[in-house]
């Protein structure tokens, strides 16, 4: 019943995206073969891959396109936050800066300089900017797209990159027609269709623009914005790309959730393949020091710890006493073995001793027993962390935002 309780959950896990078919088809035949201790190797390094895969994200734009304040708002960063991008009137950029994500060191936005500018003019700075060195281009612009933007969406387009064109500072311009009280939803297309109407008699044949404002990323299009980019990025980078968002909206923790249950099973797979420890007081084995790791991250990624929550204050205008007063799980302080052990080994106990009734009448010896009992066992654990730790992320959301990306009041994803 282990083994074949092993088998079932990694299976239903293979549709994970992180895989190539060979690798799955892999994975499949050396469990077959060799179970949880043959498909290790892959899985530690499919894991490592995760955690060291780079996304660069090029934000470039005519001076005072509003690049700086954008390249803040992706990261969940205030003007004055440590590690903010500098913003102006001017061009306050002046040779590409890479700005690396608070909690995701290995994505970067890099602020490129103003394209037109005396310092770099449009017929040299594509070749100055390396632009093979990133995943895709954001081209911004405050007002109309002009022809050095059409230059360089023809040139990253023949670079076999996607870009994507950003209207900013679009509250400025709902903000001038309030006097004569216009249907916005009407003035937001009339500006969308303008856009796309200037840029296809430019030569770009199906352009998607998107109206923003970098100091409402919950209204107009960021969502859009932010679905686009995600939905045109593969595998790991994909999902690299939803961990780094900044919890704005219910909907985002929860795409965060169904990322990281993808990785559950591998770190399941690890504890039940190296040989694990017997937790005190439950018969069945884990290894801690996964559990601890898994958490950790976890936490990160759901932006639990605490320099995540005084970012969201500050995003958010409210003190970040708010934001903690609603966080009730244990698992946001120090993550030592014996909290894993005392906070997540109640309910652990209650719901494994019927297995442990079954598996004693399985005859198997005690490496493949262990190895199929320490999966389940951490499987189990990091499944229970990870749905506390979204609850309390959807509770902080709430409490920061009130509402969803759709202007509605939130309630908890279940």
């Amino acid at each position: 019943m282990g083994g074949a309780s092993s088998r079932d959950q990694m299976a239903q896990s293979l549709n994970s995206t992180f895989f190539s078919q060979e690798e799955l088809n892999k994975l499949k035949s050396d469990y077959e073969t060799g179970g949880l201790g043959k498909v290790r190797p892959l899985i530690q390094w499919k894991i490592k891959e995760l955690d060291n895969t780079e996304l660069n994200i090029a934000v470039t734009g005519e001076t005072g396109a509003g690049k700086s304040t954008f390249i803040n708002t992706m990261r969940g960063l205030q003007s004055d936050d440590e590690g903010a991008a500098e913003t102006g009137v001017t061009e306050t950029t002046m040779e590409p800066t890479r700005y690396p994500h608070p909690n995701l060191p290995n994505v970067y936005f890099w602020d490129l300089p103003g394209i037109g500018t005396t310092k770099f003019p449009a017929n040299k700075y594509l070749k100055e900017m390396k632009f093979e060195r990133y995943d895709f281009f954001i081209i911004i612009s405050h007002s109309r797209f002009r022809e050095n933007d059409t230059k360089l969406a023809k040139e990253i387009k023949r670079l076999g990159k996607n870009f994507y064109f950003v209207r900013s500072k679009i509250d400025n311009d709902l903000n001038s027609m309030k006097r004569m009280k216009v249907n916005e939803e009407e003035e937001l297309e009339k500006i969308r269709n303008d856009c796309v109407r200037k840029l296809q008699e430019a030569g770009i044949p199906s352009p998607s623009v998107f109206l923003i404002s970098n100091f409402e990323p919950n209204l107009y299009d960021f969502k859009q914005l932010n679905e686009a980019l995600e939905d045109d990025l593969q595998n790991i980078k994909k999902s690299v790309f939803i961990l780094a968002r900044p919890n704005l909206n219910l909907e985002i923790v929860e795409r965060k959730r169904q990322e990281l249950k993808k990785r559950v099973w591998m770190l399941a797979t690890l504890s039940g393949a190296v040989g694990a420890v017997p937790v005190p007081g439950v018969s069945l084995a884990c290894d801690i020091g996964i559990l601890v790791g898994g958490i950790i991250d976890f936490r990160k990624y759901l932006g639990l710890d605490d320099a995540s929550l005084q970012r969201l204050a500050n995003m958010a205008g409210k003190p970040v006493g708010v934001l903690k007063a609603v966080v009730k799980t244990p698992l946001v302080g120090e993550i030592t073995p014996d909290l894993v052990t005392r906070t997540l080994m109640g309910l652990a106990a209650v719901t494994i001793s019927a297995l442990e009734l079954v598996l004693d009448f399985i005859p198997v010896i005690g490496s493949i027993f262990g190895a199929g009992s320490s999966f389940l066992m951490t499987y189990k654990l990091l499944n229970d962390a990870l749905n506390d730790l979204t609850e309390n992320a959807q509770r902080v959301v709430m409490v920061a935002f009130g509402t969803d990306e759709n202007g509605r009041h939130q309630t908890p994803i279940q």
